[in-house]
């Protein structure tokens, strides 16, 4: 991986903040979608595609590349915008999103748009593909790395569990998984709905190693991929701490944004936050 220099994150952090802009645009085009969740991820959706994955936006099939697998499909508008801005497909096919014939469906869908490795949708499956993912990558003595985003709320069903113990049983050491810890799920908090703490500890009895980060701090979360690395008897799970609606203000820890748009006065302000925001990353860095 490349040195993280101070203007190395800065541009991360723009392109962090273009991201969340484009999902505005996105969401208020299509009409429907989520807004909180792949506002929370837009850090470290730029940190996977503009400095952690080895992968070529050109050959979205190279057999060398590293695998990102999206287990919690809803919040693919991030995805999205990140691989268009990462040059997957132009920028302005993501006005298509969820509409009719659109590569770009409310999830993912594999066979519609390259560079994506599953098709997600129902909650919990994620973490099982990629380990089975790792585990071939093991058997063919292939050095791809496989990586996991899950949903906090995904934690609560049963298929994660089993994983979590096929991938701590076999040591997959290629396998990470990141969790999105932002607290919040369709119905309300996490804790409230079914609660899923000590979650650190539930992994580690599955014999994973467990790094915690801010999700917002874009090199303590790749600080933390480096650090993935040098494990080599294990998987490991990163849980990072997010603010659902991160970088809007009105949706800033508010669950009731988890399944929905803004309108288009919401839209604007949202933008308007997000522009604001942009000036002081690059102050702050000067």
């Amino acid at each position: 991986m490349q040195h993280l220099s101070d203007d190395k994150i800065r541009e991360l952090e723009e392109t962090a903040n273009t991201i969340r802009e484009d999902i505005i645009k996105m969401l208020l085009e299509a009409k429907s979608g989520h807004s909180a969740g792949p506002l929370g991820m837009a850090d470290i959706f730029a940190a996977f595609y503009f400095h952690i994955l080895n992968h070529d936006p050109k050959n979205p099939g190279w057999e060398e590349r590293d695998r990102l697998i999206l287990s919690n499909g809803h919040i693919c508008p991030v995805r999205y915008a990140a691989m268009a801005r990462a040059g997957y497909f132009p920028v302005k096919e993501l006005a298509t999103l969820r509409k009719f014939g659109s590569r770009l469906q409310g999830h993912p869908e594999r066979l519609m748009l390259p560079g994506l490795e599953t098709t997600s949708g129902p909650l919990g499956e994620g973490l099982s593909q990629a380990a089975g993912l790792a585990y071939t990558s093991r058997m063919d003595a292939k050095k791809w790395r496989t990586y996991c985003v899950m949903s906090d709320g995904e934690q609560e069903c049963g298929i994660t569990y089993e994983a979590m113990l096929f991938a701590g049983k076999n040591k997959l050491s290629n396998l990470t998984a990141v969790i999105d810890r932002n607290n919040i799920q369709i119905d309300g908090p996490t804790e409230e709905i079914m609660p899923i703490e000590p979650l650190r500890a539930k992994y580690e009895a599955c014999g994973w190693h467990v790094i915690e980060v801010g999700g917002h701090n874009i090199r303590q979360f790749i600080e933390a991929i480096d650090e993935v690395k040098a494990v080599e008897d294990r998987p490991t799970c990163i849980i990072a701490h997010t603010i659902p609606g991160k970088g809007v203000g009105f949706m800033e820890y508010k669950y009731e944004w988890h399944g929905i748009p803004p309108n288009a006065e919401q839209a604007a302000e949202a933008l308007r936050e997000l522009r604001t925001l942009g000036g002081k990353i690059k102050s702050e860095h000067q």
